[in-house]
């Protein structure tokens, strides 16, 4: 394997902390030497044409899109993604659930990137109700 074959970022969950793969996150991630960050604005729900979906899940899944296409534009993808900050509006478990979901569709099985979860009262726009911000990791 090439070093350019060898992922930048190593996620783990240490024993004697509980497994948190169930909530859709890692306890590390670890980056090696040399590497190249990129840091993703927060995204929302919102599509292309700045239109909102009322629906929490659709919020989510979009914000996912979004987040995809801003990666590929680095020339990353999720599986570089080493921490995302998710805020979510008005929280509750079965909006845990609905992220959770979204993060399988997003970065399919196996660990997920490090993850803080943030409730908000509000976000920056009106209806909005999803943001999820990144770091990724690539190699130098």
């Amino acid at each position: 394997m090439s070093s350019t074959d060898t992922p930048a970022v190593t996620l783990s969950n240490p024993a004697g902390l509980y497994d948190p793969s169930a909530n859709g996150y890692s306890h590390l991630a670890e980056v090696r030497a040399g590497a190249r960050l990129v840091f993703v604005a927060g995204q929302g729900g919102e599509t292309e044409k700045a239109e909102l979906s009322p629906d929490f899940r659709a919020q989510v899944r979009q914000a996912f899109a979004n987040l995809r296409i801003a990666l590929q534009a680095a020339g990353a993808g999720p599986r570089d993604v080493a921490k995302l900050t998710v805020l979510i509006v008005d929280h509750t478990e079965a909006k845990l659930h609905d992220l959770g979901a979204e993060l399988d569709h997003t970065f399919g099985p196996g660990k997920k990137p490090t993850c803080t979860l943030i409730p908000v009262p509000r976000l920056a726009l009106d209806g909005m109700l999803f943001e999820v911000e990144a770091v990724a990791v690539l190699p130098g």
